[in-house]
């Protein structure tokens, strides 16, 4: 199968028309209704179910779909960390990717100790939204991630646990709450004027609640400061608390493990000192 064709597919079976699929590939709609039809034969299997208000899907191009998002997601991954080797030969970097304002310290410790390596490579930092870190490691737009456990898919990943932690409640200093020595997910969840934020889906979008849409950490302390909410976090975060915030421990909360994740497949030497290093640590 050419990628031409499962990108013609994948255009189709997203627009479930295919007029519109050959507006979007800037092509005329008789070619792309011959290329389908061809790659129907060849598979020996309809792929879509043709009306006169568009195509819907058969179980076979469904699964297309989904195995074809996952092909089209390799190759372009291929094609980054090729384009980045190639940078590479001339000038050594390694790309760590880290959610916006967690695992602060622990980073600053890494990339200080790592810069006193001899043969150290530069290092590129991308910090971003929760539930991001994952996707761009899988995809070659990063070298090597800061990744938390449960939260985050370490699936396929070769990865070096840096720590295993118990989860706090971060709330503002003087509420009631805050002179409880400990409490359960259950009260944590349930604190009436303090409602826990939102992490966002892997699609990008927010699930319904009354908790703040949680971007980056700094933010979402900004409003735990201010008294609009509360954040569970590891229990690290209390070196990093500012005046006006506290931490109770949560009991029956699972446990942060925190790791260096990589691709298996790397073979940068870069990316095998950052985790020498941050193993050493």
């Amino acid at each position: 199968m050419e990628t031409r064709e499962l990108r013609y597919f994948l255009a189709a079976a997203e627009e479930l028309h295919i007029g519109r699929a050959a507006e979007r590939l800037g092509m005329a709609q008789p070619p792309l209704s011959r290329a389908i039809a061809q790659l129907e034969r060849r598979l020996g299997a309809a792929l879509f179910i043709r009306t006169p208000r568009g195509v819907t899907l058969t179980h076979a191009g469904e699964t297309l779909l989904r195995e074809g998002r996952a092909a089209l997601a390799a190759i372009e991954a291929a094609e980054r960390r090729t384009r980045r080797t190639i940078k590479a030969a001339s000038r050594a970097s390694v790309v760590l990717t880290a959610k916006a304002g967690a695992s602060s310290e622990l980073m600053a410790k890494l990339l200080d100790a790592y810069a006193a390596e001899p043969d150290a490579a530069e290092v590129e930092v991308l910090l971003s939204a929760p539930g991001h870190q994952a996707p761009m490691l899988r995809d070659g737009r990063a070298d090597v991630a800061i990744l938390h456990g449960p939260f985050d898919d370490l699936s396929g990943f070769d990865v070096d646990t840096l720590t295993v932690e118990k989860q706090v409640l971060v709330l503002p200093a003087g509420h009631p709450s805050s002179a409880m020595t400990s409490m359960t997910v259950e009260e944590a969840a349930s604190i009436p004027d303090l409602p826990l934020p939102r992490w966002p889906n892997i699609d990008g979008t927010y699930p319904d609640g009354p908790g703040p849409e949680l971007r980056d950490q700094t933010q979402i302390l900004q409003l735990v400061r201010l008294g609009r909410a509360a954040i569970m976090l590891p229990e690290s975060v209390r070196s990093s608390l500012r005046e006006g915030l506290a931490a109770v421990p949560i009991s029956d909360a699972p446990q942060v493990t925190t790791v260096i994740a990589w691709p298996p497949h790397s073979t940068s030497p870069g990316v095998a000192g950052l985790v020498r290093t941050a193993s050493r640590l």
